[in-house]
């Protein structure tokens, strides 16, 4: 099972259910997270506190579409196999999102679903930084949404 607390900090038209959400973090799960409890929070956020966020922990001073944070299990704790594995907090600023949709003549809900997906997939330590790692990570995504019936996002 796939918790999701989703959190508004922002309000916008056409925002993403939490079923929706569930759906799209569960699709992007890999490997033995597939059958494991997961938990995840998402916050979706407005551009002031996206920028803030992004200035503090990245250094770069403009709102941006998500933002995560993985959970690290402190030293010494061990994850107990009867509680949902905690992967971390994704950050998704509303604004962003709705303006690269329009420029990238992409539906809401497919963004939305890119979004959350690409998210989930650094919060399970994903990145693309490097080219080849974000040629991985973008085929990746790419299949996870044409499984889930929508366009290539890229």
């Amino acid at each position: 099972m796939t918790e999701v607390e989703l959190q508004w900090g922002a309000q916008q038209q056409a925002m993403p259910t939490e079923s929706q959400c569930q759906t799209w973090v569960e699709a992007a799960l890999q490997n033995d997270l597939r059958q494991r409890d997961v938990a995840i929070t998402i916050r979706v956020v407005d551009a002031d506190e996206s920028r803030q966020l992004n200035h503090d922990y990245r250094g770069k001073d403009y709102a941006t579409n998500v933002l995560s944070f993985e959970f690290e299990i402190p030293p010494g704790l061990v994850q107990p196999d009867d509680e949902p594995v905690y992967l971390g907090d994704l950050v998704i600023c509303a604004s962003v999102v709705i303006e690269e949709a329009m420029t990238q003549e992409k539906t809401l809900e497919e963004h939305w679903a890119h979004m959350v997906i690409h998210g989930t997939l650094h919060l399970q330590g994903f990145d693309h930084i490097e080219e080849a790692e974000a040629e991985q990570m973008e085929a990746l995504e790419t299949q996870i949404m044409q499984q889930l019936g929508y366009d290539d996002p890229y």
